[in-house]
């Protein structure tokens, strides 16, 4: 049983009243007819007639829940019965909208066998049996053929909803991996602006820690680096912030020609680094914000781990040839050991050289000290 049949909506019940009306209507016509041109058949079989046609159409109120069940018990019945036939062709049409194609040929089948027995047990005296058979064949034929278009329409609409829902979903999972990505590069970018301005206050900050006698300028001198290297990186914080409020692609973005203010920044710091740039043409943006951010990151691990080192940075390249960034420091001054400690800032990194499709290697030297070299793709 169709678990529909049992829950009408007000349509179904509209449908289903219409239909009713219908085949009851069909069988009052016919019977007006009958009565009017005096062609009745024998009394018995007038009222079996009446008896099948009104059974019919009460029936129909069951074509949801049995449509072929109650289809062939109509089929049987108009082998004599005239006054069935509305409610047979409701049944057919409804075995076409709620049953497989292929059962509602069976049935349709069956509704042909019908026809060709009504035209033997009642003949009518004015039309040919051929052409009684033929027009039953035809109407028949639409019922069940407009049962199954309406099958078809239906199943559509299905579909066409279905993949309405679908695209909804992955348009949504689109834009939840679209925020997941953003928040990932609002993660890297935090994490890059602010370890390097953080790395250069805590290299002041211990100065002035461990030379608590130093003369009053050196004092001044560190303080106001603390101070300008706090309001850059709160600056830089709103910066990385506002792409909450914005599209991702209008964040300020460093370029390849900020890499010699990065390295002059650092230097004024304390940090002995030193900068050799070989290229050749105009780095593309893409190229050379990656290039600024290796140094970056390169920089505040050997702010961070190798304190009093001495940092070399190289970038050399050419349209064609790609670009290479290398960025190497000697052994600490302290006790501590170079790299010790890296581990999310790398692998943050990786992941941007791997975006660039480029290669990155790292590791310590034989002589004590850290290198850090990648590959990036520079097209002609």
């Amino acid at each position: 049983m169709n678990a529909s049949a049992s829950r009408r909506g007000p349509r179904d019940w509209a449908v289903d009243v219409a239909l009713f009306l219908l085949a009851a209507f069909y069988g009052l016509v016919m019977t007006v007819i009958r009565v009017e041109e005096g062609q009745l058949p024998p009394q018995w079989l007038f009222n079996l007639d009446q008896v099948a046609g009104v059974l019919g159409c009460a029936a129909l109120w069951l074509r949801r829940r049995w449509p072929v069940g109650l289809a062939v018990v109509l089929l049987a019945l108009s082998t004599f019965s005239e006054l069935v036939a509305g409610a047979m062709l409701v049944a057919l049409f409804t075995v076409g909208v709620h049953r497989s194609p292929r059962t509602g040929f069976v049935v349709y089948a069956l509704s042909v066998l019908s026809a060709l027995v009504y035209a033997v047990v009642r003949p009518e005296p004015d039309v040919p049996g051929v052409l009684l058979v033929l027009f039953g064949v035809a109407v028949q034929g639409a019922m069940v053929g407009w049962g199954l278009f309406v099958q078809h329409r239906r199943r559509l609409v299905v579909s066409l909803r279905d993949r309405a829902a679908r695209a909804e979903t992955e348009a949504r999972l689109r834009a939840e991996q679209a925020q997941h990505r953003a928040r990932e590069q609002i993660a890297r970018e935090m994490h890059d602006v602010l370890g390097h301005r953080l790395s250069l206050l805590s290299v002041h900050a211990g100065a002035l820690e461990y030379r608590p006698g130093a003369p009053p300028e050196d004092v001044v001198r560190a303080a106001k680096v603390i101070r300008e290297s706090a309001h850059q990186a709160l600056q830089d914080l709103r910066e990385v912030i506002g792409v909450l409020r914005a599209p991702v692609g209008e964040l300020p973005q460093p370029t390849f020609a900020d890499v010699h203010q990065l390295v002059a920044e650092s230097a004024r710091a304390g940090m002995r680094v030193g900068l050799r740039e070989e290229t050749g043409g105009a780095v593309p943006d893409g190229v050379g914000r990656t290039t600024y951010r290796i140094v970056q990151e390169a920089l505040t691990n050997a702010r961070k781990h190798a304190p009093g080192a001495e940092v070399s940075v190289r970038v050399a390249g050419a349209p064609g040839r790609g670009l290479s960034v290398e960025i190497g420091n000697t052994a600490p001054a302290g006790a501590g050991a170079a790299g010790t400690g890296a581990g999310q800032g790398l692998a943050g990194l990786a992941e941007r050289v791997a975006l660039a499709e480029g290669r990155l290697e790292h590791g310590p030297t034989a002589a004590g000290g850290w290198r850090l070299a990648a590959w990036l793709p520079w097209t002609a």
